[in-house]
């Protein structure tokens, strides 16, 4: 079979794909190539000086040259999208062409929309998350692009299939227009030769531990986890993500966190490290006695599923990813997202429980290596991609019904059929 998987951000781009995602897009390359099949990457090339075509693991990632070599803010890719997909057609119009496209992210599907919209080959999309949820979940705090909700509803009725994350995502894609039967639930996979209990763990003192990873920014939720560590007791919460920490002194956020922490009276046990590289988590999660997961919207649970897969239970809420990754009461806990007094209740007693943790961690471990592996996800994918090649016929000699084709204009979203 030939996949091409379409990402119109770029790699390195400071606000596109986070690093969990990009992962994402190429352990599923790798483990489709590793299946098999002839596997290419699409992503925008962002700098003059990156190589224009690079083969990895049995895959081929080829960086598309449109818009500026700068990295750019999602919203400001829109405009690029219809010259993306007219570099991919042409591309697709010589000695290779995909049996199967899979858009990553809003952009990224428009793109693969646009380039396969005069071919019958299908469209999968995966979201990996949704403007209207997290609009919804994040209120205020919400900073997507404008244009962002009314192109992915449009993107929904252009593509064959939509992947979710999680079933929370399956409900919100049915409600935007979707049939149940054109939606699938694939989640994230985890890298168990990586996230594994044995290891280095980061250096301690002897106060138990609360980790909290994710990036710095308002709806993450550690706001939460400063008022709830007024109940815990004496433990400390390391708070894992955001600029380097040389440059946390001049984050805003960072600065709001430890405004909170002193008027909280827990200062003295809030730690801010900022970024860790992503080869150097699971020694970070191996010393933590409890990961605490309260972000306000979370579609794929990435964080919940490598700390279990390290043997560490999960404090989460249960909303998203982390409602489906963490059973409550075998892996970890569930709490009602928001409910500070109850988020701090639990973790306290999550930490005085050392036989409870011992086993929640070894459930957590076996549920990972059982249900979260790239190679589940990429054979789900697999058996996916073959249903909608095989759904798929070519056009009949008959008046068919217009398909919706995505325009995008400076105004916005236009369907055209």
């Amino acid at each position: 079979m030939r996949v091409g998987l379409v990402c119109a951000h770029a790699g390195s781009s400071t606000d596109g794909p986070t690093v969990g995602t990009q992962e994402h897009i190429a352990r599923v390359a790798a483990e489709l190539a590793a299946r098999g099949h002839e596997v290419r990457v699409y992503e925008r090339r962002d700098a003059a000086t990156q190589p224009a075509l690079v083969e990895l693991d049995g895959y081929r990632l080829e960086r598309v040259p449109v818009g500026p070599p700068d990295p750019l803010p999602t919203g400001e890719l829109v405009p690029y999208v219809a010259e993306f997909g007219r570099w991919l057609a042409g591309e697709w119009s010589g000695d290779w062409a995909p049996e199967v496209v899979h858009g990553h992210y809003w952009v990224g599907g428009l793109a693969a929309a646009h380039a396969v919209r005069a071919t019958d080959i299908p469209v999968v999309q995966t979201f990996h998350s949704l403007g209207v949820e997290q609009l919804r979940h994040l209120g205020r705090g919400y900073a997507g692009p404008g244009q962002r909700i009314p192109l992915e509803r449009a993107l929904t009725r252009a593509v064959d299939v939509a992947v979710a994350q999680c079933n929370d995502e399956v409900d919100e894609l049915t409600r935007m227009g979707l049939q149940r039967t054109s939606v699938a639930m694939v989640p994230t996979g985890v890298d168990t030769g990586y996230f594994h209990p044995d290891g280095e763990a980061a250096p301690r003192d002897q106060r138990p531990r609360i980790l909290s990873v994710g990036g710095l920014a308002p709806g993450h939720g550690q706001d939460d986890l400063i008022r709830a560590m007024r109940l815990v007791g004496d433990a400390e919460l390391v708070i894992a993500g955001g600029p380097p920490a040389e440059r946390l002194a001049g984050h805003a956020e960072a600065r709001r966190l430890r405004e909170l922490a002193e008027r909280a009276g827990v200062a003295e046990r809030i730690q801010l490290v900022g970024a860790v590289p992503h080869d150097q988590m699971a020694t970070w999660y191996r010393s933590a006695d409890v990961v605490a997961c309260t972000p306000h919207y979370s579609s794929a649970g990435r964080v919940s599923l490598e700390a279990m897969a390290c043997g560490v239970p999960v404090v989460g809420y249960a909303m998203g990813g982390i409602a489906d990754a963490v059973v409550d009461e075998v892996t970890g806990k569930l709490v009602p997202p928001g409910d500070v007094r109850t988020l701090g209740v639990t973790l306290r007693r999550m930490l005085t429980d050392n036989a409870g943790r011992f086993a929640y961690g070894h459930a957590a471990v076996d549920r990972v290596r059982c249900s979260y592996t790239w190679e589940r996800t990429a054979a789900a994918l697999e058996r996916l991609y073959e249903r909608v090649i095989g759904r798929r016929r070519p056009a009949m000699p008959v008046e068919p019904t217009p398909p919706v084709e995505v325009v995008v204009s400076e105004r916005g979203p236009v369907e055209a059929a």
